[in-house]
């Protein structure tokens, strides 16, 4: 799998969100309400579409997939951008991020985050940020298709 780390310089997104968990998974949902919503948005700074997870400090020491977390379907916008409900701000900071590029079917990108977490994280000399983790989805991205494409950023630091 292709990777890379890079200096990722911050973004502002605008989006929906939803608490979940891995065993109520609400992805879908999430895009179907926010997809006929974002046809109306202007002041956009980009055509990608972010799919981001913000977790609980201890989420990974404690990892269960029936563990709560925030999922946001957002897009990138501008400084000046003025939310209106449902529509809200997400401010992603900048950081050291690892990049992943994933080929294939949507339905199958738990395998990317099983790779992450149990190969390429435990050999790295880097550990898990505490920092929005998201997918990028662009021009390439055909949902499940297994041509799609998608990058899958996760927030890191040097291990101690």
């Amino acid at each position: 799998m292709n990777s890379r780390i890079t200096e990722f310089n911050g973004a502002i997104l605008a989006g929906i969100k939803v608490q979940m968990s891995l065993v109520n998974d609400q992805t879908t949902r999430l895009w179907r309400q926010f997809i006929p919503i974002k046809k109306d948005l202007t002041g956009l700074s980009g055509t990608e579409l972010y799919s981001v997870e913000k977790y609980p400090e201890d989420y990974f020491l404690n990892f269960s997939p029936v563990k709560e977390f925030e999922k946001w379907a957002a897009v990138p916008v501008s400084d000046a951008f003025q939310a209106e409900d449902p529509i809200h701000i997400l401010e992603i900071p900048e950081g050291l991020y690892a990049v992943f590029l994933y080929k294939g079917k949507s339905s199958e990108a738990h395998k990317v985050y099983q790779y992450i977490f149990e190969e390429w994280m435990p050999n790295s000399a880097y550990q898990v940020d505490h920092r929005p983790h998201f997918a990028v989805m662009g021009d390439k991205y055909r949902n499940d298709h297994p041509d799609s494409e998608e990058e899958f950023w996760v927030p890191i630091q040097k291990s101690n």
